[in-house]
């Protein structure tokens, strides 16, 4: 079956095909909600509301855009909620210049489980933030407007993720 097939048999709440789509798009959605979260157990639970979410509104995609990006954007969402939920999304409103490059030629052999385990070690804040401007590709406007915070806060947290990423990866000798 083709997605759009998968998709359609899914309004119809044909089970194989729900089946078909989670298999499909679960390890996408965890990813994604590993990247905001540090704890497995919290992802998984992100990962559970974000697949029921885009089984039971399957409806409510208009086929505008790809079907993955769709349900990355809900995880991200679920993700950012769940932060929110937690008390975990703390921002820091200082606005401070940093210009060093977090990614160069040795930090491109690192491996997914590196990147996580660096991210894993930045705050909930910086974490949401260098996430969506690097990873997703969100201009600041929009990172503060879905994080509900100023243009300024989120320059801030990315400068301050960056710095921290790299303080990192130096650390892990990933970078000079």
């Amino acid at each position: 079956m083709t997605e759009q097939e998968l998709i359609q048999a899914g309004l119809r709440q044909d089970p194989k095909a729900q089946q078909a789509l989670y298999e499909l798009y679960a390890p996408v959605a965890m990813g994604v909600c590993r990247r905001y979260l540090k704890s497995e157990d919290a992802a998984e639970d992100v990962l559970i509301e974000t697949m029921y979410k885009v089984l039971t509104r399957l409806a409510d995609y208009k086929g505008e855009g790809s079907f993955e990006g769709w349900v990355r954007r809900i995880a991200i969402n679920e993700a950012l909620m769940y932060l929110r939920k937690h008390k975990a999304l703390e921002m820091n409103d200082s606005l401070q210049d940093f210009d060093q490059p977090v990614f160069n030629a040795a930090t491109e052999t690192l491996t997914m489980a590196e990147i996580l385990q660096a991210l894993d070690c930045l705050p909930a804040g910086y974490r949401a933030v260098f996430n969506l401007y690097v990873i997703e590709g969100y201009k600041h406007r929009e990172i503060a407007d879905i994080l509900g915070v100023s243009i300024n806060t989120s320059k801030s947290q990315l400068a301050q993720a960056k710095e921290r990423m790299q303080a990192l990866l130096t650390q892990r000798g990933f970078a000079p």
